[in-house]
């Protein structure tokens, strides 16, 4: 027996494979590739993020990307996470960009790992001014790693990749094609 997201799913499944059938695309439905609807909100997203983030769990580092710019940001955001009073809390957290997986949060000590950018909001205002000297202090097209600084324990390090002005961290997406990021 089906449940009834099962059942809905199969209803939207079908649907959709009818519409795009019906139209006069030879575009074929794949139900596990992102639509082109997902694919410009994603890029919009970055846009608006202003910087690419990924996650590598191999070599345990949180790698951004952007233009200067772009990546101060980021110390925006978390100047803007640190001034709301209801992040004070242990486990308080906010997700960041089109995949959602950056996370900030309120913890008992800063560090990086494969689930957070954590710490008492007075050390992820640290944090915060630790990347905005460093992002000051590095020319495009050279990266700098942030762990000792920050949190000497911590089990990844956080890579802050400097970029021309201008970049558009969309493209540095590997789940998008150029045609969608124009």
């Amino acid at each position: 027996m089906t449940t009834a997201l099962t059942q809905l799913e199969l209803m939207y499944d079908s649907a959709v494979f009818r519409q795009v059938s019906e139209s006069n695309s030879s575009e074929r439905y794949n139900p596990h590739m992102p639509s082109d609807a997902v694919n410009s909100a994603t890029v919009r997203e970055w846009r608006e993020l202003g910087f690419y983030y990924d996650r590598d769990d191999d070599t345990r580092l949180w790698r951004l990307v952007g233009s200067r710019d772009g990546l101060l940001r980021f110390k925006a955001a978390l100047l803007k996470y640190i001034a709301d009073p209801r992040n004070a809390r242990i486990s308080e957290h906010e997700h960041f960009g089109p995949y959602m997986y950056l996370e900030v949060m309120t913890w008992e000590e800063a560090g990086f790992d494969d689930h957070a950018i954590r710490g008492p909001l007075s050390e992820l205002a640290r944090l915060a001014e630790l990347i905005g000297t460093k992002v000051a202090a590095t020319q495009p097209g050279s990266s700098v790693k942030i762990r000792d600084e920050f949190a000497s324990n911590s089990p990844y390090s956080l890579v802050l990749d400097v970029r021309e002005d201008g970049f558009d961290p969309a493209t540095a997406d590997p789940g998008l094609t150029v045609d969608e990021v124009r």
